[in-house]
């Protein structure tokens, strides 16, 4: 049986796994709903991204629970406007840059005076971030108005 939904959903589903890749995807898509849900109401804990990471794990493994999150009256807007229009909130591009700057901070006070591991990091983090804040910030945003 097909749930109908209110929303668009993607033409062609997404090839789903079977057997332990199946059980393994679940488990990542229910441990980052958790993470996600946590990230809303805990502040510097970016759970877009994890709401995002566990939408995929469910696109390959539960069409039940992909359906679930993708309508779900809170957390449903976020995973639609992304996967239609590749949008990543202010809210979630400030959460996310944040955290990534706490990060890059905490690692150069933990390097005890080794620069490799927080300059690969640091590089890696900017390079995310560029990323980040070239995505639009809102449905039908230019380029141009995309910087969070």
């Amino acid at each position: 049986m097909t749930k109908i939904v209110a929303h668009e959903t993607p033409a062609r589903p997404a090839r789903r796994l079977c057997g332990p890749a199946r059980g393994a995807l679940l488990v990542l898509g229910f441990v980052c709903t958790a993470i996600g849900i946590a990230g809303i109401i805990l502040p510097g804990l970016p759970g877009t991204v994890f709401l995002l990471i566990a939408a995929w794990a469910f696109s390959r493994s539960s069409e039940r629970f992909h359906v679930w999150l993708y309508e779900h009256p809170r957390f449903g807007r976020t995973v639609r406007d992304w996967h239609a229009h590749r949008v990543i909130p202010v809210r979630a591009k400030v959460a996310a840059l944040s955290m990534m700057a706490l990060t890059a901070l905490g690692l150069v006070w933990l390097a005890d005076g080794d620069w490799r591991m927080p300059a690969i990091s640091g590089g890696v983090m900017a390079l995310v971030a560029l990323w980040i804040v070239t995505r639009p910030s809102r449905v039908g945003a230019g380029r141009a108005d995309s910087a969070a």
